[in-house]
């Protein structure tokens, strides 16, 4: 059996892996409404705006998306 080389330092811009996301399962808010959507793929996060499905994906690790998901809750990119 072969082992996986777990890598150990973070991720980072180019760095992160081409996913495949030809069969992920995409989803929106709950609500329906806005344009982005994401998808739990191979251990990271998909995030695409579901107007231009054929644009390029943002790709987080987990560590990311819960950063940005944070800052989404407390405000950050709120505009004042």
């Amino acid at each position: 059996m072969a082992e996986t080389t777990i890598q150990q330092r973070p991720l980072t811009g180019w760095d992160k892996p081409e996913l495949d996301l030809s069969n992920a399962a995409w989803q929106s808010s709950s609500r329906g409404l806005g344009d982005v959507q994401i998808a739990f793929v191979e251990g990271f996060i998909a995030m695409r705006n579901s107007a231009r499905p054929q644009s390029p994906s943002l790709i987080f690790t987990p560590a990311e998306w819960g950063a940005f998901v944070s800052g989404a809750r407390e405000g950050e990119f709120d505009l004042t």
